[in-house]
């Protein structure tokens, strides 16, 4: 039996039992802690990227950028396809940090008619700093379950991930 205080998700489903005890409440419980959880991860992860004068979108670009290799550059297709963003969408946040001067529109070796985004060195210099605090925060918000728990987290969301992108 679990000996923890009640939270709020338990006030909500106590309510739904007095009022239809028929109903089956786990998954509405597991879900409702589940949304509850992502709510308050997203703020702290917003935060980080904030305090580095980022915004969630453009710490994204940086990021599939970096994380692409050298030379560091993607076609914006292929960043708003990895992003799972319009193309408009990217043209918005590939302007917003070109005029930061964090990113830049380079001509494609092979096809001179096609562009690609690359990072700049202050581009690089900063995804380099924001992925460490990142991860770190991460790490920290994690931290609270033992090496155990973090691992049956991983599986169980693994599991529901792979059944649910069929």
């Amino acid at each position: 039996m679990d000996e923890r205080e009640p939270d709020v998700v338990d006030a909500i489903a106590a309510q739904w039992r007095r009022e239809r005890p028929e109903l089956e409440l786990e998954a509405m419980a597991v879900f409702g802690r589940l949304g509850r959880l992502m709510t308050i991860a997203m703020a702290r992860i917003e935060t980080v990227f904030t305090a580095h004068g980022l915004q969630r979108g453009e710490f994204d670009v940086l990021a599939a950028l970096r994380r692409s290799g050298a030379p560091c550059e993607l076609n914006p297709s292929v960043l708003a396809d990895t992003l799972m963003l319009s193309r408009a969408g990217m043209t918005g946040r590939i302007d917003r940090l070109e005029t930061a001067g964090l990113v830049r529109r380079v001509a494609d070796r092979e096809d001179r008619r096609a562009v690609r985004v690359a990072l700049t060195e202050d581009g690089r210099a900063l995804i380099d700093t924001v992925v460490v605090a990142h991860t770190e925060n991460e790490t920290a918000m994690l931290s609270v379950l033992d090496p155990a728990d973090r691992a049956a987290l991983d599986r169980i969301s693994r599991t529901l991930l792979s059944r649910w992108a069929e």
